[in-house]
């Protein structure tokens, strides 16, 4: 690749380069350099001839940029759809790596069709919402180490917890789920898998020791009842019914892979859920407000109804400020 990068370079200057020449530049055989040309024409497309007159090499038209990647369109318009993912780090610790990164991606990219990525910019948006902001460093130490498998140690802030306890553990995954980032890990002084959130941990250190994750680890299978990124307890036939109105919405969408709906004449529906019992469940629930009523299991209807009670002795109590 670096001799194809410094081919191109000459043939862009415009100096009819041959093989030879080529060859003692860049201290390897002719023949090695024939070969570099003749897959830049045949695989890369590149137009190569070569010019009987002056000796060398040239493009017979314009090239814009070294192709290292041929992509489609439809390709094309999916890596866009990625880099306005990544705005969502704009302003955090991401954004200069990552947008460096997709820089130097996008440049060596070439559509099929002649299509620039910045000509579909104004096509296409991504608007993300509730993001968290992560230090960088963190997830280096993080992400080194879980793909080295190193053991770590680092300070975690449960959700329940005043202060930070320190922790030390087995990073197995990296994975972001509802925009926020968290770390699969075998918890080594509690001797069980935990999911820690990247926002609530500090101070994270690589051991160097070395640990071998076992064969039959799957992020699939141990989030397949989890209706976001909390596990808790078994699976259970959730059952939910929607009105009109929530109904059309939630058609609109794949929440879980178990999703399953039902509408019957009047636009209502029944949507059942294969999902265990957590936080994150209950908090989609409440936000379709009255549009929704649980219907199964009890103990799952039973809190939220709580929930609802607690919510209404608040806004009971509310007393305006004088205008």
């Amino acid at each position: 690749m670096a001799r194809m990068l410094a081919i191109h370079g000459l043939l862009m200057k415009e100096r009819y380069p041959n093989c030879s020449g080529i060859a003692t530049e860049l201290e390897v055989s002719a023949k090695t350099i024939q070969r570099d040309i003749d897959f830049m024409r045949d695989q890369l497309a590149l137009p190569i001839a070569y010019h009987s007159v002056r000796h060398g090499f040239y493009y017979t038209d314009p090239v814009r940029q070294f192709p290292t990647v041929q992509v489609s369109d439809g390709e094309l318009v999916a890596l866009l759809i990625a880099q306005k993912a990544v705005e969502q780090y704009r302003g955090t610790a991401f954004e200069k790596p990552l947008h460096s990164a997709f820089t130097k991606l996008a440049d060596g990219l070439q559509g099929s069709s002649g299509i620039a990525i910045h000509e579909l910019v104004e096509a296409i948006s991504f608007r993300p919402q509730g993001l968290a902001e992560a230090e960088l460093d963190t997830f280096q130490v993080l992400a080194s180490a879980t793909l080295h498998q190193h053991e770590i140690t680092f300070a975690y802030q449960a959700l329940h917890r005043e202060v930070s306890e320190p922790r030390r553990v087995q990073p197995y995954h990296l994975g972001c789920l509802a925009n926020q980032w968290y770390l699969i890990a075998r918890d080594l002084d509690r001797d069980a898998m935990r999911t820690f959130a990247l926002t609530r941990l500090s101070e994270a250190r690589d051991t160097g020791r070395l640990f071998e994750k076992p064969n039959d680890f799957s992020v699939a299978e141990m989030f397949d009842g989890s209706f976001s990124a909390f596990q808790s307890g078994v699976i259970e036939q959730v059952v939910i019914r929607l009105d009109p109105f929530a109904s059309r919405l939630a058609a609109e969408r794949t929440w879980h892979a178990s999703q399953k709906q039902s509408v019957g004449p009047d636009g209502s529906s029944i949507l059942t859920l294969d999902v265990t019992i957590a936080p994150d469940l209950e908090n989609w629930i409440l936000g379709w407000g009255s549009h929704a009523e649980v219907i199964a299991p009890i103990s799952l209807r039973e809190k939220i109804a709580l929930t609802i009670k607690s919510m209404h002795a608040i806004y009971c109590q509310f007393n305006p400020p004088n205008s």
